[in-house]
């Protein structure tokens, strides 16, 4: 019997996230995308540099063009607050740069308690063997 190749390879196939722009959009469908890959049981590690950042900070406020989540939320589609608390719910890994922290001006302190502050090789070795996505 023939397999169906979208199925060989079982939902656990890793997937890494790379959030590298500090705007609104890339950062809630950087959060979309982690929720419904944590949604299909495959294991999930965001990785936030530059300005994107500021979608691992407590107030998140600082992304560009933040106001747009209440049009998001108006259309029927989950808000930044809810993808966030999906995702960490869900176990997905959140990691922000130690440059693009610097970068944005953000201190380590102003990010959610679960996020590890890494470097470019950490994110590299924890992204071995995932599919990358990169926004």
């Amino acid at each position: 019997m023939p397999t169906d190749p979208t199925h060989e390879n079982p939902a656990r196939e890793g997937l890494a996230i790379l959030l590298l722009d500090g705007g609104f959009e890339r950062a809630h469908y950087a959060l979309v995308l982690a929720a419904g890959a944590l949604a299909v049981d495959r294991p999930v590690l965001l990785f936030a540099s530059g300005h994107g950042v500021h979608a691992l900070a407590r107030n998140w406020q600082g992304l560009r063009d933040a106001g747009a989540d209440r049009t998001v939320q108006a259309s029927g589609v989950a808000g930044f607050d809810t993808l966030r608390e999906a995702v960490l719910a869900l176990d997905g890994t959140l990691m922000a740069c130690e440059s693009g922290l610097r970068m944005a001006g953000l201190a380590a302190d102003a990010l959610l308690p679960e996020v590890i502050v890494a470097g470019i090789p950490t994110f590299l070795d924890a992204a071995r063997g995932r599919q990358v996505i990169s926004l």
